[in-house]
């Protein structure tokens, strides 16, 4: 079975290692006449660089897409099969690309789960977003339109033409 697999941004954890680093030896500086603040800086943006360093690291797949579904890492712990999918679009919400997923309310996560988890559903709802959502803000270079597009088709497409139009992704993204 072909599948894309699509990884996480290795420029991205170096620039988040990189753009703590100056208000870590601020931080370090700030020792002498202010403590507390520097001790404050040191500790914040410190959490930068295990951050950083594990996404850096971190060798696993994001998003797994083959002819079952897509999976996102960051959001589910299973495929979201491709005949749930209803439609899609994509939101930017503070410059944080996402594919939202419209899907069939019975099979929907959030029927199975408690008070406080579908609360946080309608938040999301009421950003203009959805329950399942593919966070794309860690993978780099990638082309949020071409990519609903193509979900959109595999959701339509029968068993047959999955399998082409799997082959046409890596083209597109």
């Amino acid at each position: 079975m072909t599948e894309i697999k699509l990884y996480k941004s290795k420029q991205r954890a170096i620039r988040l290692i990189l753009l703590c680093t100056p208000f870590v030896l601020i931080g370090i500086w700030m020792l002498a006449d202010k403590p507390l603040i520097g001790w404050l800086s040191i500790g914040f943006f410190g959490l930068g660089y295990p951050l950083g360093i594990y996404n850096l690291i971190d060798k696993r797949p994001m998003i797994i897409i083959n002819e079952i579904g897509i999976f996102d890492r960051s959001a589910n712990k299973d495929f979201i099969n491709w005949e749930l999918i209803q439609d899609a679009y994509p939101i930017n919400i503070n410059g944080q690309k996402f594919i939202c997923l419209i899907i069939n309310e019975k099979f929907k996560p959030s029927r199975k789960k408690g008070v406080i988890y579908r609360s946080t559903v309608k938040l999301n709802e009421a950003i203009g977003a959805q329950e399942l959502n593919i966070h794309l803000g860690q993978i780099e270079k990638i082309d949020e339109i071409k990519l609903t597009e193509f979900i959109l088709e595999m959701s339509k497409a029968d068993k047959t033409t999955k399998s082409e139009l799997i082959k046409t992704l890596p083209n597109t993204v």
